[in-house]
């Protein structure tokens, strides 16, 4: 179930504008969701190999280029669908929270 909470939360940062590894790790720390990066890039990677995303290197001022993922096409309608599970699966468990 985290894994696919994981997925989720990344393809939500990166639905807003393309990140870094390093800032994808931040948002999720602020959200105190802790993540390491040894767990992130091996998801990146297996979200990239199936056509989630795809990525472009910049040049940093502060060291070598950096890979920017950013979703694709097929990243953006799998994110639509983890949108409307993730309602129905909070919507499932207040019910029965509230009971």
């Amino acid at each position: 179930m985290r894994k696919g909470v994981l997925e989720y939360c990344i393809l939500e940062i990166l639905s807003k504008k393309p990140a870094y590894t390093s800032n994808i790790i931040d948002e999720m720390h602020t959200a105190k969701m802790i993540v390491v990066e040894g767990t992130l890039y091996p998801l990146l990677t297996r979200l990239k190999n199936a056509g989630l995303l795809s990525y472009k290197w910049e040049e940093s001022q502060q060291g070598p280029p950096r890979k920017y993922f950013e979703l694709t096409p097929k990243g953006n309608s799998t994110l639509d669908e983890l949108r409307k599970s993730w309602n129905e699966l909070v919507y499932s468990v207040n019910s029965i929270i509230k009971k």
